[in-house]
């Protein structure tokens, strides 16, 4: 992460809570300064998560999700993303050696394929699994909104993807390889979501971010936003073979603004913005179906992963432990059967 952001994020300093809570952080990435696409990222590899995981929180394991890095650079279109497995492997076997703190990195897996190659997609799913022992699913993103340019979408696919024959018949190929698929939209896509939960219940989802929150451009109505955005989460909780990550908390298009300003905002400053979406996905879908996530290094560019873990721990400071143990490390271990 670039020195500038790191000076920024300790303008606001905090200890750890709770520093015994084990913590599974269900969602990061990795990837090299200025690999594209796009080519405006700041570096981000073992090195930067471990000085991260230092400020304080007892984070035992981790799970990587896909960012279009590191793909091979020839061979089959189709097969290029399994470069990145092949190299977060790497990251993740580094970190087993013990060598770099008792931190499990990246014992969990989520890379790219291509679902609308249908049940073409198969030797794809083969090629991820052989490259590692920690793949555990893949996810691919179906944001689409009328107007991308306003809700900061970079890459929005076709409308209607998840109903898509194709599209379904490659997670078909995703349920039989005991896989799960990481479903990454907006929020108002998600009774069709629901939809194809409820035409694949042996296909395991996870639902990234609260669901795909935009506060920003025609969402920017946040007390109109949040009664649309609970009637789709509550939709989507019906379904048992969904479980949710809840973070996101920095993403630019949340609309919080924390970014642009002179200093990051203390936790207690952010829970409280956060907690109604954090409570409501709780009390929808039970602590055993919630999991945390730090979304970093993209979060980092409103708060310190510190500051984000001390967030979440506010929201949930009266919640008991058994709870706790669900939402910071039982839910994401079992998501993606982390041994």
């Amino acid at each position: 992460m670039a020195r500038a952001r790191l000076a920024w994020h300790e303008l606001t300093a905090e200890p750890a809570l709770e520093p015994e809570l084990a913590i599974c952080d269900a969602h990061h990435h990795f990837w090299h300064g200025g690999e594209p696409p796009p080519r405006n990222r700041d570096r981000y590899l073992l090195d930067e998560l471990m000085a991260d995981m230092e400020s304080g929180h007892r984070i035992v394991s981790t799970v990587f999700v896909e960012c279009r890095a590191f793909y091979r650079r020839d061979g089959p279109p189709a097969m290029r993303p399994v470069g990145e497995t092949e190299f977060v492997n790497g990251i993740a076997a580094m970190s087993a050696s013990g060598l770099y703190g008792p931190s499990r990195v990246a014992a969990g897996i989520v890379g790219f394929a291509d679902l609308t190659l249908g049940s073409a997609i198969e030797p794809v799913l083969e090629a991820h699994k052989a490259a590692s022992s920690r793949f555990r699913g893949v996810r691919y993103a179906t944001s689409w909104d009328a107007d991308p340019k306003a809700t900061k979408i970079s890459q929005p696919a076709p409308r209607g993807l998840l109903l898509d024959r194709a599209f379904r018949d490659g997670l078909a190929c995703v349920a039989r390889h005991d896989l799960s698929f990481d479903a990454w939209m907006v929020f108002t896509q998600l009774p069709e979501l629901v939809t194809l939960a409820r035409a694949m219940p042996d296909l395991r989802i996870v639902l990234g971010h609260v669901g795909g929150l935009i506060g920003i451009g025609p969402y920017a109505a946040h007390a109109q936003v949040l009664e649309a955005w609970q009637r789709n989460i509550a939709e989507v909780a019906q379904c048992p073979n969904v479980t949710i990550k809840i973070g996101g908390i920095g993403i630019y298009r949340h609309g919080f603004g924390w970014a642009d300003r002179e200093r990051p905002p203390s936790s207690a400053e952010m829970a409280e913005a956060f907690a109604p979406y954090v409570l409501y996905c709780i009390e929808q879908f039970g602590p055993a179906r919630c999991m945390f996530e730090s979304n970093f290094p993209v979060d980092g560019q409103s708060a310190s992963y510190n500051l984000i873990w001390n967030a979440f721990k506010r929201i949930t400071k009266g919640f008991s432990a058994s709870e706790k143990r669900a939402l910071f490390h039982d839910a994401a271990a079992r998501a993606y059967r982390l041994a």
